[in-house]
């Protein structure tokens, strides 16, 4: 059974790890939300190719999410171990990797950009400007797997505060960026692609230079090891087995919403947008879980890494309950934010209603996906996520297959049902997570899994 209890030092830890992961992870989809507002008033066209462009750059970086993921595992063991030489050389290696990772996937956004867009089935008005966005946007793909990587270096040394300085000042710029080249030199929908990909490349940037401070300190080196880079990347295939499932289920739930229609998918775009942001919020425990659980199994300490899963759990649960009142009280109030469109606003309505509800859900399955990560317990991980996508595909499909019958009686009943069963894969993969934490297999200690 996991320890339901934890020392005051055990909560002090989390709690100096997880307030600065969870503002800098609030301020990236608080701008998120800044720029889907932005675009959101240009019209629902607009909006609805914007869903369909970050749906898809947004898959294209974060099956490579590992990177982050994986690192922390990795560096947070090696420091538990007390080698902080091999921890950085470790992170280094990662960071060569995104750098070539994300080149090469930039390339091939941009190159098949249209008929990557195409496949979401959405109207010729939305692909246009889902198009335009999304060449854009692929040029910051490889500072996005930088950022992705430092960031994971950083989290696995104990250290949350650089990333959130760093989200910050990324994120902040990103927003009068898209201001002024949105709306001051009028370039629409254009100018929002422009001004992430700068502040992409600003933030990663900033991060890389830290990343060296920290590495000449410990004498690290900062040349790639063809070898050890691809042993990071051999190491990084559970998770990203894992990732490519998760993001088939995103992708697919946006699929299905775009053929309902451009209303309710502009409406899903949004509403995603404010679930990914809860997510984001919750996932500052899983961070947390992360950092502490690969240190502390990196220094044999299995009871450690237990009562602190315990409490992190509770405090998921808890954090979830308390956003998703939130949402629930405010669900009449936000629509407003993104959309002047009455119809949108409608649909989006009856969305965050279910949002709210799957929250504390929600918060239970962040922490104990941290957990796993920071153990290292990759290759199950893979295996789960894969199981729970054969397991929601007729669910989510049978919403597709009654999408005339849906309509008809309305847009709002349309899209709550597809978050109803979006919320069944939330609930899924709590099942398969309950089962898992409960034994002792995935508490494996030492340096390395």
């Amino acid at each position: 059974m996991v320890v339901t209890g934890a020392e005051p030092s055990q909560a002090r830890a989390i709690l100096r790890l997880a307030v600065p992961a969870f503002l800098a992870l609030v301020a990236e989809p608080l701008f998120l939300l800044a720029d889907t507002a932005i675009v959101g008033h240009l019209g629902t066209a607009q909006l609805a190719g914007l869903g369909v462009a970050s749906a898809t750059l947004i898959t294209a970086a974060n099956i490579f999410v590992f990177l982050a993921y994986g690192t922390t595992s990795i560096v947070a063991r090696q420091v538990g171990a007390g080698s902080e030489r091999g921890a950085l050389e470790a992170g280094i290696d990662g960071t060569w990797l995104a750098i070539g990772l994300g080149a090469a996937t930039a390339v091939v956004v941009a190159v098949a950009a249209e008929p990557l867009c195409r496949v979401f089935g959405a109207s010729d008005a939305a692909i246009g400007y889902a198009v335009t966005y999304l060449r854009i946007s692929a040029l910051g793909i490889p500072a996005m797997l930088v950022a992705l990587a430092a960031n994971g270096v950083l989290r696995g040394l104990q250290d949350t505060r650089t990333p959130l300085v760093a989200s910050i000042a990324g994120f902040g710029s990103n927003v009068v960026l898209n201001l002024v080249f949105v709306y001051g030199f009028g370039w629409g929908i254009a100018g929002s692609a422009w001004g992430t990909v700068i502040a992409q490349t600003g933030m990663a940037t900033g991060l890389v230079v830290v990343l060296v401070a920290h590495a000449r300190r410990a004498h690290a080196s900062l040349h790639p090891h063809p070898g050890r880079v691809l042993a990071a990347g051999l190491t990084g295939i559970p998770l990203l087995v894992r990732t490519l499932a998760l993001r088939a289920i995103l992708l697919v739930t946006t699929w299905v919403a775009a053929g309902l229609g451009d209303v309710p998918l502009a409406a899903h775009q949004v509403a995603m947008t404010v679930w990914s942001f809860l997510a984001f919020a919750l996932d500052a425990l899983a961070i947390a879980a992360q950092a502490l659980t690969g240190k502390a199994l990196g220094a044999g300490d299995v009871a450690g890494a237990r009562a602190a899963t315990g409490l992190m759990m509770r405090w998921g649960v808890w954090g979830g309950a308390a956003l998703g009142g939130l949402v629930l009280l405010a669900h009449t109030l936000l629509p407003g934010l993104f959309t002047g469109d009455e119809a949108v606003r409608s649909a989006l309505a009856a969305a965050l209603v279910v949002v709210a509800i799957g929250q504390p859900l929600a918060g239970y399955v962040f922490v104990v996906d941290g957990v796993l990560i920071g153990a290292g317990d990759g290759a199950w991980l893979a295996k789960a996520m894969a199981a729970t996508l054969v397991l929601y595909l007729p669910l989510v499909l049978a919403v597709h297959a009654a999408g005339d019958r849906l309509l008809a009686r309305g847009a709002p009943a349309a899209l709550a049902v597809l978050w109803l069963v979006f919320t069944a894969f939330m609930a899924i993969r709590a099942l398969f997570f309950w089962r898992r934490i409960r034994g002792d297999r995935w508490a494996v200690v030492g340096a390395t899994r």
